[in-house]
Order: structure tokens, then sequence, then C-alpha cells
């Protein structure tokens, strides 16, 4: 009679570092698919580079104007692009009523939407899965706290409530993401909330329980890991819209104050002049347009690729 060499314990721990081999392999594998099917998808990554290159523009603003974003030349007020009568090739898109080069101001004004969308994002999704963890895992009065709160948040118009906060804090760069932070954290909580309640009853959260883990550890390490692909998604499209807000409030003079550039307030400066110089206000417009298209277009890949819900439908 042949004895086995091993053990019943070491049969048991190869077997479970096999499985946990396979999970891993398995992993990669559709990790490296859900790339191959975003790498397919020409015009998100297109919409990708267009974002890539805004950050880069943003990052090396100073490097890539052509002037001083905030210099005044009222020799050069309402040139016309360098394409029209009466403009040349030292200002491509023309100068605003006060003389200031648009292309410079425009690519300084990218600085303001990259700066804003992604410090608002980052700050909202921090505190919405934090909260939303805590909601859907431990439930009870958390629970009901932060889902009425969510739910009062959620009944307000978004700009009309942004634009009470500025108008109570003042205008300001700092006031303008508090103002946007303050309701758009909303959004990744109640995801994440969801998407918690449905992952804690899957069998490896309750083995976790079982063997005596704590909560904190089941949240951060059991749970958060494999609810992240809907709070990515949720946060690259919400991005596009904090730009569009903090156009808009810029746009109204609440947001960012001159002589600072922003898209915003370089289409509310060109309002008075369509008629006669439509340059002014047009082509931060079409930088907005731009941006905003190439974020949700990415977005969209992302989604398509990343989450198997939407890959399978």
């Amino acid at each position: 009679m042949k004895v086995s060499d091993t053990s019943p314990a070491e049969n048991f721990f190869d077997d479970t570092a096999g499985e946990i081999n396979q999970v891993e392999e398995k992993t990669i594998s559709l990790f490296s698919i859900s790339i191959k099917n975003f790498l397919g998808n020409h015009l998100a990554v297109l919409a990708t580079a267009i974002v890539i290159f805004a950050i880069i523009l943003s990052i090396f603003s100073p490097y890539f104007a052509p002037h001083d974003p905030n210099k005044t030349n009222l020799f050069l007020r309402l040139q016309a692009p360098a394409w029209m009568e009466g403009g040349n090739w030292s200002h491509p898109l023309g100068a605003d009523h006060l003389g200031r080069d648009i292309l410079s101001r425009i690519i300084y004004g990218t600085r303001v939407s990259i700066i804003v969308g992604f410090s608002v994002i980052f700050i909202a999704t921090a505190i919405g899965i934090l909260l939303g963890l805590m909601a859907g895992y431990l439930k009870g009065k958390f629970d009901l706290v932060i889902s009425t709160i969510v739910d009062i948040l959620l009944g307000f118009p978004y700009l009309i409530f942004a634009i009470a906060l500025m108008a109570a804090m003042g205008p300001g760069f700092q006031n303008i993401i508090l103002a946007l932070v303050y309701k758009e954290w909303v959004i990744p909580c109640r995801v994440v909330r969801g998407e918690t309640l449905a992952v804690k009853e899957i069998e490896y959260v309750e083995a976790a329980q079982a063997i005596g883990a704590s909560k904190f550890h089941i949240m951060l390490k059991e749970i958060l890991p494999n609810i992240l692909s809907p709070v990515i998604v949720v946060a690259t499209t919400r991005m596009a819209t904090v730009i569009i807000l903090e156009s808009s409030l810029s746009f109204l003079g609440l947001g960012v104050q001159p002589p600072m550039a922003s898209w915003g307030n370089m289409v509310a400066d060109g309002r008075e002049f369509m008629l006669e110089a439509w340059w002014v206000s047009t082509f931060s417009g079409i930088a907005i347009l731009i941006l905003v298209l190439s974020m949700n277009i990415a977005s969209l890949g992302l989604r398509d690729a990343f989450d198997p819900r939407f890959s399978e439908s």
C-alpha cells in the first residue's frame, strides 16, 4: 500500500494556492481583453487622445501660449482671426475687446477647466466612496441618514444649487470647487451604496465575515476593489458635467474672476460683440464643446470595455 508523501493540510493549501493563481490569471486575462476592446474603439481612443492633449496643454500652458493671456493692447481691440481681413498670424484666433490674444487665453483656460474638473471629481468621489461603503455595509440609522441627505440634494437642480452656494460664499477659484463638491459627492455615493448592497451578499464577503475579519477590512479589501469599475466610469462621465457647470458659473460672473482666463468668462466677454466680433465668444465655446464631447465619448468607451454588464449587452 502506497502512502501519500503529503498531508491533507498540505494538499488543502496547494489546492487553495492553485485556485488563487487561477483567479489572478483570469483577472489579468479579463483586463487584457478590456484593454483590447477599448483600443478597438477608434472613436473612444481619439477622444481619449484629445483629453490627454488637453491635460498636457493645461500643465504646460506657458510653453504653448504665444502671448501673455492677460496682456492688453487696445490697438489690437477686436482684431479678426488671421484668415479674415485685418487679421495676422501673430494672433491666429484674433483678439478680444481689450486686445488680449484669444488663442493664449483659450490655452490658459484649459488649465482652469482641467483643474476644477479633476479636483471636484477626486474630492467628491473620495467622499462618495467612503459614505457609500459605510451606508451600504453598515445599514441601519447611518444608511437612513446618508440616504435622506442624498435624496434631498438630488431634489435640487444642480446649477441652481451651485448658484445659490456661490452667491453665499462669493466668487473665486476655490469657492467654485467647494460649491460643486457640496452636491457632486451624492452621485458616487449612490452608486457605491447600491453596488455594496449587491456585493456584500457574495460568498467571499460572507467568508471574510466568518473568519472574523473586521468591518473596515471587509469594506476596503473585499468590497471596494470589486466595485471600482462602475465608480471610475461614473467619475469620468461626471467630469464633463463639472466642466460645463464651471463654465456656466464663470459665464454668470460667479465663478473664476477676471483677469484669470476661463472659457466661461471668455464666452461672457463676447456677448456684446457677437455681431461685429463673433470670434471673441465662438472659439472658447468650441473649446468647451470639444473637451466635453471628448470626455463623454471616452467615458462611454471605458464603460463598454471595462464594465462586463455593458460589454455583454
